[in-house]
């Protein structure tokens, strides 16, 4: 199939496991709220998903997708399903002694890792037990990232997409009994973290059933250091560096956050809000292209390689501007309608929404840095991007403690957005330098007329919710806020589609057809 159909299959699955999400997260925040507990479960929670990122998704995905990619083109599927089981075999043994090691030593960890949560024995000792619970589903999204790998290689996405839609589910079958039960928060936290560790363990399960349809079971073994395993880490030691730039860029946020009571939940909820775009263009893209464009260049196709960048550059814009225009222009009404019940009150609202506005200035970055990362791995170079993302982590570490103690959580996440431009604007210039992407023109004044289709919508959105009034106000009835609230939503997309289309942006055909094109 096409890049751009791949993108709709893969995107289209992301966007149901996001709603599904925001079912989980509006139940969490409606039993948790913003509060002590909440921040416990947050960095108890945020902890694995730390390794995670570093062991799977980062060092493994870009080291591993161009190899593999590279074997199944010139070895064969048996060669490169021996390649596959020698490299997995070094990713389990160290996610094992990683996890080991955690399970031991977490008081010792957390004091480095949310100092501010020392002073208050109670919230301190709650996070480690939760981290104690938590930890483990690092094993079970790490085997599903690295299996999710081989299958993204394949061609085959729906497996690994579907996943976190089981996650998803898994969470909100424990959330709906523990939102009618009046349980202690530190009780409730303890069985949301029980459901979690649960539906990691579905999640491989899913993923593991989908591989061994395939027939590509890697064969784990003692792991033994050749040739092949040699290259992979020269590859994987650069992008784990990088993921761990990435990560410090979390972890720094999280010690600041931590200083400051219900700052870290109030980021947490943002977070949740943005994903939703992000995840449906940046990963679902990002997730198609580097293996496209692994396949392109092993193969020595340079010309179709830059076009697929090229129109997922193009993708990605018409996409993430408008979504982030949104997002800055309806915050307020989101957040209300999406969280603001039970133990999440009015100034939660507020609180959050501010937060997410920072994000959402920054999720054009976010997305394109997914876009334009692969043009480095795909062509086995690991070490460039790292050097970008310890820059990006340097912005982000100066702003975030210079925004912090006047703009709190909305200084947080305001760092975050500057630190990702910058890695975009780096990304883009070196790869521009070494000719893999260039942006003509045309191109140029077209990504210009989606930033203005983009402030266009945006401003009739903010004004439409100006008229509306009393209508996002607390607690004014549900139903009729979450009926405005889509309303806006789908005028708000009308609106930009039709202006791309009238303006030739994108005209709705072509998009269509792209859409419908099977090579």
């Amino acid at each position: 199939m096409s890049l751009y159909r791949n993108f709709l299959s893969v995107g289209g699955l992301t966007l149901v496991s996001r709603i599904f999400g925001f079912a989980r997260d509006a139940l969490m925040a409606a039993v948790l709220g913003i509060s002590p507990v909440s921040d416990a479960f947050n960095a108890a929670f945020r902890f694995p998903n730390l390794f995670r990122r570093l062991f799977a998704e980062g060092a493994f995905n870009t080291a591993f997708v161009p190899m593999f990619s590279t074997a199944l083109e010139t070895e064969g599927n048996e060669g490169a399903k021996e390649l596959a089981g020698r490299i997995m075999s070094w990713l389990v043994a160290a996610i094992l002694v990683v996890t080991i090691l955690v399970e031991i030593f977490t008081p010792q960890i957390m004091v480095l890792f949310v100092p501010g949560f020392v002073g208050d024995p109670e919230k301190f000792d709650l996070t480690v037990f939760l981290t104690r619970i938590m930890f483990p589903y690092l094993a079970c999204m790490s085997l599903m990232a690295a299996y999710a790998a081989i299958l993204n290689s394949l061609g085959r996405f729906f497996a690994a997409a579907f996943a976190p839609i089981v996650l998803n589910i898994v969470n909100i079958g424990a959330l709906i009994p523990l939102a009618i039960l009046t349980l202690e928060a530190p009780d409730t936290a303890f069985w949301v973290a029980i459901a979690t560790m649960l539906g990691g363990i579905a999640q491989l399960v899913l993923v593991y059933w989908a591989i061994r349809r395939a027939g590509f079971v890697p064969k784990l073994r003692w792991p033994r250091f050749d040739t092949e395993v040699r290259r992979f880490w020269i590859l994987a030691v650069p992008a784990i560096i990088a993921g761990g730039i990435t990560q410090i860029n979390i972890f720094v946020g999280t010690i600041i956050a931590s200083g400051a009571d219900e700052v870290m939940s109030i980021i947490y909820n943002a977070d949740r809000l943005y994903q939703l775009p992000l995840g449906i263009i940046g990963i679902a893209i990002g997730t198609v292209l580097l293996p496209e464009l692994s396949r392109h260049l092993s193969a020595g196709r340079e010309l179709e390689a830059r076009q697929s960048q090229s129109q997922s550059l193009f993708l990605s814009m018409l996409l993430s501007m408008p979504a982030a225009g949104a997002l800055i222009a309806l915050s307020l009404p989101v957040v209300r309608v999406l969280f603001e019940r039970g133990a999440f009150g009015p100034t939660d609202s507020v609180n959050v929404s501010h937060a997410l506005i920072a994000f959402a200035v920054g999720l054009p970055a976010f997305v394109l840095i997914r876009v334009l990362q692969p043009g480095f791995f795909s062509r086995k170079d690991t070490k460039t991007p790292t050097w970008f993302a310890f820059v990006s982590l340097i912005i982000n570490i100066v702003l975030s403690l210079a925004l912090f103690p006047t703009l709190k959580h909305v200084g947080i996440a305001l760092a975050t957005s500057i630190a990702a431009w910058a890695n975009v604007v780096l990304l883009a210039i070196f790869l521009a330098r070494r000719g893999h992407f260039t942006i003509s023109g045309a191109e140029w004044r077209q990504e210009g007329m989606i930033v203005l289709l983009t402030l266009v919508m945006s401003s009739a959105l903010y004004g439409l919710v100006l008229l509306l009034g009393p209508v996002f106000d607390p607690g004014y009835f549900f139903p009729v806020q979450a009926l405005a609230l889509l309303a806006l939503c789908v005028f708000g997309a009308g609106l930009y589609f039709a202006l791309a289309h009238l303006t030739g942006v994108q005209r709705l055909g072509g998009l269509l057809r792209r859409l419908r094109r099977k090579g």
